[in-house]
């Protein structure tokens, strides 16, 4: 297959894997949140070890052991990807499906600013009007409603800070989610297993919960392998043009498929961050292609 073709075909499987991913932690909404992601955790871990077996690339992650700044590293990217899969998962789960989108409509743009301020990027003019109207949905919003969306702007900030750290520690990306869980793997097992000895465990409790918890590792690890194989196909601009798939499907399945309420004040907040997301995309495309 043409390597353009398949490239596309691997980030259409990744980001609608990730757009549909509310429909999965759906399944699991009799279970505390906590417990779903140690759930993930431990599964992931699991998953990502027999990937790793059997393309035999445990030298890998031996080498990321031999150098200490980067499994410390990888220690704060691990928390960073915890709290973001922890808050994404409880959201889901109370009805907040459409805040989530948002959440990762604007997060391309909290990396530009992170870009900005950590890393002394220089802004475009695009860019700091997209910047402003993302800022301005968000005030939007604060005024309309007399708070802010916390979990969305929770996903942004979080995501955004995971992806610079990473970019920092310049692991791959199947090493490096392999460590992150192996790390966050036995706190998670331990509360699972403490779970367990009280009687307050959902796992083992119904069979379909308990595959639906199992299949968390597949889910969170697969879309990740997909997207490494379409970063290796593609141009980054077509990779930014197409990571909006993943959000926009999450705000159709909370709009027309849960029925979480969408305003008047709801459509002014994701007006300002959709023209943002536009102008952002606009100068993505002219920076990648600058003779367009």
């Amino acid at each position: 297959m043409n390597p353009s073709l398949s490239g596309v075909l691997f980030a259409l499987a990744a980001f609608a894997s990730w757009g549909f991913l509310p429909a999965y932690w759906k399944q699991m909404q009799a279970a505390p949140p906590f417990e779903i992601l140690c759930h993930r955790i431990v599964w992931s871990c699991v998953f990502l070890f027999v990937i790793l077996c059997v393309q035999k690339r445990g030298k890998e992650v031996g080498q990321v052991f031999r150098s200490p700044s980067q499994w410390k590293g990888l220690v704060i990217s691990s928390l960073l990807i915890a709290a973001n899969w922890f808050v994404y998962i409880w959201a889901v789960n109370s009805g907040r499906v459409v805040e989530t989108s948002l959440g990762y409509y604007i997060n391309p743009m909290i990396n530009v600013l992170l870009g900005f301020v950590l890393l002394n990027e220089t802004f475009t003019r695009l860019q700091c009007i997209s910047l402003g109207f993302a800022l301005t949905g968000v005030v939007y919003s604060l005024l309309a409603y007399g708070k802010l969306p916390l979990f969305g702007l929770s996903l942004a900030v979080t995501f955004a800070f995971y992806g610079y750290s990473r970019k920092r520690i310049q692991v791959g990306p199947l090493p490096g989610l392999f460590v992150e869980t192996l790390i966050l793997m036995i706190p998670a097992l331990g509360y699972i297993l403490f779970l367990m000895a009280a009687g307050k465990s959902c796992f083992f409790k119904d069979v379909g919960l308990t595959l639906w918890m199992v299949g968390a590792g597949v889910v969170t690890s697969l879309p990740l392998l997909w997207f490494a194989a379409a970063a290796g196909r593609l141009k980054l601009s077509t990779i930014g043009i197409l990571q909006y798939l993943a959000p926009t499907i999450a705000f159709v399945l909370g709009v027309f498929v849960y029925k979480e309420p969408f305003s008047v004040h709801s459509l002014g907040t994701f007006a300002c961050i959709w023209i943002g997301v536009i102008l952002y995309t606009l100068e993505f495309y002219r920076q990648h292609h600058p003779g367009s």
